[in-house]
């Protein structure tokens, strides 16, 4: 039998100061830092048309909108993560003594790729479903028109909806917001994947 080697385990202050000295993006997951691989061109245009259609129609509005580089902490289930794009209701909560760190977000959207897409539905979802604020989960498939919806509707209750159709519009109910499905896929080449 060979013997597997030992995972290194980081307190949440090794991880801070490594990450701020990082080239890349690391998420941490109670002790285990794991990098972010970078996206596709695919994965980048649908985050970056949400983030685009998201920042346009709150415009004026108390909410801040982040894509990418924003860090999440979720103390109740120890992980630090960059959500692809998320919305967050005025005033920004900042995790204790960080000025880099929020810990309260309403909407939350994903854009699946093949590594990650069982862990953003899996164990991701149910760490941001601790979130108090949170209420709202997108996940966008990048291979093909797939989109999934997730809106919490009471405590410990979400409702969920799918979409493979372009033309079907969606509402989002954080914002009362209508976004038709073909906007999130614009100028997206299915044939590169």
């Amino acid at each position: 039998m060979i013997a597997q080697p030992e995972t290194k385990h980081y307190t949440v202050e090794e991880y801070l100061e490594l990450e701020i000295a990082s080239d890349i993006r690391n998420e941490y997951r109670d002790g285990e830092i794991i990098p972010m691989t970078g996206g596709t061109p695919n994965h980048n245009d649908i985050a970056g048309n949400l983030y685009i259609l998201l920042k346009s129609a709150l415009k004026g509005e108390d909410y801040r909108t982040f894509y990418a580089d924003q860090r999440l902490w979720i103390s109740s289930a120890s992980l630090y993560t960059y959500p692809d794009v998320m919305v967050l209701l005025k005033p920004l909560e900042l995790q204790t003594g960080r000025k880099d760190t929020v810990v309260n977000p309403c909407f939350i959207a994903e854009v699946l790729s093949k590594s990650t897409q069982n862990y953003d539905r899996g164990e991701k979802f149910v760490a941001y479903r601790t979130i108090p604020t949170f209420q709202e989960y997108l996940l966008i498939d990048q291979y093909r028109i797939h989109v999934e919806h997730h809106v919490k509707t009471a405590a410990h209750q979400w409702l969920f909806s799918e979409y493979d159709d372009p033309a079907i519009t969606l509402s989002l109910n954080t914002f009362e917001l209508q976004i038709q499905i073909a906007e999130l896929y614009e100028n997206i080449d299915f044939s590169t994947v």
